[in-house]
């Protein structure tokens, strides 16, 4: 190998990395980075409990309403939907 093969392997090298930057660069001040920056999120998973190796129970809350989930390989149950309770202060 001469020393222009060198130089070309180098430059695609260089231009690479700079490609890679510019493009993180660009989705970080669109926002793409940062999670939930696309809007308002509405749905959370406020608690999960294994009930055995194959259930689960999940609390999901979707706007002001809980509902209560059982998870299982059989299908998904809603158990229960409710109001979101006041929070205590204490």
């Amino acid at each position: 190998m001469d020393w222009m093969d060198w130089a070309r392997m180098v430059f695609a090298l260089i231009a690479t990395l700079a490609l890679i930057v510019g493009v993180a660069y660009g989705a970080r001040r669109l926002g793409m980075l940062q999670p939930g920056a696309q809007g308002l999120r509405r749905l959370k998973i406020s608690e999960s409990l294994m009930l055995d190796p194959r259930r689960r129970l999940v609390i999901v809350r979707c706007d002001d309403r809980e509902h209560l989930i059982l998870l299982g390989p059989g299908g998904d149950v809603v158990v229960s939907a409710t109001e979101k309770p006041a929070e205590v202060q204490t």
